[in-house]
């Protein structure tokens, strides 16, 4: 039986398992790029921008798009991303003294963990499984920024949403495939120092202050890849599910009684060989945040009566996004690899809806990323990169609400990722 330097293959899958369970009980914290969703799920994706619709590079390519899978062989990815962001905002022309500027970055630093895994059924047919996060966002604000207003010691939110899929991929053709997929997810909510939206919550003993909630749900991910010119150009196209979610802990906070769906998303994306070395991608991915009315809808039902946690009650007013992402992936010999990618996503948070964004300042627009993969033997391979996401400041204007004492809220965001992956070729 043929094993690699490292890992039995017979032992793949188990091994995984076994780390897909004690990955889920890690209390790590997921993050924001594109709104709140991450640019890739793996070291590699991240290394290319999160470009890979048409362009598989490992094992949880099934996250991205589950047609992928039948290309990349059998094979066991494990990684870990440092992420810091830099969170901020200001207050400015507030009648009730939250006049100032405020950190968001009582916490500084996070772990992201990913693993994957792929296994040929047959010529036909490959099996996929990936754990990775795909959103978050997390802001500590020692000062809190609400306090003129009742809020009560510090401030902030964290959200955090990992997510097993298991997959499959059919060969249609001789060169392409189609794949279906389930996105297990579990997110985990807490949020503090709230108390003084108390008054306008449906549920205030619900609203704040009440430690985690946990939410599972389940949705479908379908994809199609197809490989053309002798391969040297690939098209590929996938869909997600919306999948429901409820924190009931926090039914005061979210729109409908705690409600918070994750949003359904395309991609489409293009790859072309330009030579033996060089692979040319680019993706476009839509990002439906509107239809999650804890997301979507604005702070302007606030005032018309509805309260915090209500059907149609308000939430922080994202706007859906479309997020471009190009990349180059060089062999620069057999054994190096090196990327690079820069993904613009357009901005989800409308500058009146800054004052309760302060909570999640997903503002970031532009990032840079570069990433390279060494073969250390015949069927290791270690991975690395590093992005920047660009500072962007969204300024508020007309967005503190005159019964909060009017003024503008700013936010501010920017940040560092630094990954690391090991994977076994089967």
């Amino acid at each position: 039986m043929q094993t690699s330097a490292f890992l039995p293959r017979r032992k793949g899958a188990r091994g995984l398992g076994i780390l897909a369970l004690a990955m889920a009980s890690l209390p790590f914290s997921a993050f924001a790029t594109n709104g709140y969703f991450s640019n890739g799920p793996s070291v590699k994706s991240n290394g290319l921008g999160g470009a890979g619709t048409a362009f598989p590079v490992d094992s949880l390519a099934g996250f991205i798009n589950p047609a992928g899978i039948l290309f990349v062989g059998d094979r066991v990815d494990v990684g870990l991303t440092v992420f810091r962001p830099d969170r901020s905002s200001t207050i400015e022309g507030n009648a009730f003294g939250a006049d100032g500027e405020y950190s968001g970055n009582a916490r500084e630093y996070f772990l992201l963990p990913e693993a994957g895994h792929t296994h040929r059924i047959n010529d036909d047919v490959s099996f996929g499984l990936s754990l990775t996060g795909n959103g978050g966002m997390n802001t500590d604000y020692r000062r809190n920024p609400y306090r003129a207003f009742g809020g009560r010691g510090s401030a902030g939110v964290n959200l955090q949403q990992i997510f097993l899929t298991p997959s499959l991929a059919f060969r249609v053709g001789e060169q392409q495939s189609i794949g279906i997929g389930l996105n297990f997810a579990v997110q985990r909510f807490y949020a503090k120092g709230l108390e003084g939206f108390a008054g306008a919550s449906l549920a205030p003993d619900r609203l704040t202050g009440n430690d985690y909630s946990t939410s599972t749900g389940v949705g479908v991910r379908l994809g199609w890849t197809g490989r053309f010119l002798d391969e040297r150009l690939s098209f590929g196209a996938t869909w997600a599910s919306k999948i429901e979610g409820h924190f009931d802990d926090y039914e005061g906070l979210f729109a409908e009684n705690g409600g918070f769906d994750i949003p359904q998303n395309a991609s489409i994306g293009a790859a072309f060989r330009a030579n033996d070395k060089l692979t040319l991608l680019a993706d476009v991915q839509r990002i439906y945040y509107s239809k999650t009315k804890s997301v979507g809808n604005s702070l302007a039902p606030l005032l018309q009566g509805q309260p915090l946690g209500g059907k149609q009650g308000p939430g922080f007013g994202w706007r859906d996004i479309d997020v471009y992402k190009i990349a180059a992936s060089y062999d620069y010999s057999p054994r190096l690899t090196l990327r690079a990618g820069f993904s613009h996503a357009e901005q989800p948070i409308p500058d009146d809806q800054t004052f309760f964004n302060i909570l999640a300042p997903g503002a970031v627009q532009d990032q840079l990323s570069l990433g390279a993969t060494w073969q250390t033997g015949e069927r290791g391979e270690f991975s690395i990169y590093y992005s920047h996401a660009f500072e962007k400041e969204v300024n508020g204007r007309g967005s503190i609400p005159q019964p909060f004492g009017g003024g503008e809220a700013d936010i501010q965001l920017s940040e560092d990722s630094l990954g690391f992956a090991y994977a076994w070729k089967l």
